[in-house]
């Protein structure tokens, strides 16, 4: 029983020293900075989508990749879109690249225009490496309404927090610009 008690001890603190070991093998370790009452990064961007209309190969950044149906004549309602969209920290679609948003929106709602989202911003710059995942419902009829940032890579490992959109400028169903104002609470250093 002595025997087994001391390879129990033993098997305890070898494990207790690879976790500590861990953190080396990534060549840095982080500290998580988490603030409920201010953010601990945050950055204002503009996301730009131009959906392909049929004509525009070379400057569409997004595809529905379902076809209508004769539900989703006046809704949408059930059309799943896939975007590799531009992200800018300025708001004209040609200002300097910060990111790209790669990811879906499928529409949701039968009696009007409600979206989810799921997507990446990828970000590969000077400023940040790295990504921020977000997920959230998008009812367009809102004026404010939030994303949730449920994590993120490289710069933003481990992130959490909040993504505060508006729809910032559209025209017609083709091309539309959100206004995202990203707070992150939970941001490792």
């Amino acid at each position: 029983m002595q025997g087994l008690i001391t390879s129990s001890v033993k098997l305890i603190m070898f494990v207790l020293l690879l976790l500590g070991m861990s953190g080396v093998a990534h060549s840095r370790r982080r500290r998580l900075v988490s603030s409920y009452d201010a953010p601990c990064n945050r950055m204002t961007v503009y996301y730009h989508d131009i959906l392909y209309n049929g004509e525009n190969h070379a400057n569409a950044t997004s595809s529905a990749i379902t076809q209508p149906t004769e539900l989703s004549r006046s809704t949408y309602f059930g059309e799943l879109v896939v975007f590799d969209d531009v992200v800018t920290a300025e708001q004209a679609l040609s200002s300097e690249p910060v990111a790209r948003a790669q990811g879906f929106y499928f529409y949701d709602k039968k009696g009007g225009f409600s979206s989810w989202f799921a997507f990446s911003l990828v970000f590969n710059s000077t400023a940040y490496r790295g990504t921020l995942e977000l997920v959230g419902a998008d009812v367009s009829v809102d004026k404010i309404r939030d994303i949730s940032v449920i994590g993120g890579t490289g710069d933003f490992f481990m992130a959490r927090g909040i993504a505060t959109v508006s729809t910032d400028s559209y025209d017609g169903m083709y091309y539309f610009r959100l206004k995202m104002d990203v707070k992150l609470y939970e941001c490792y250093v």
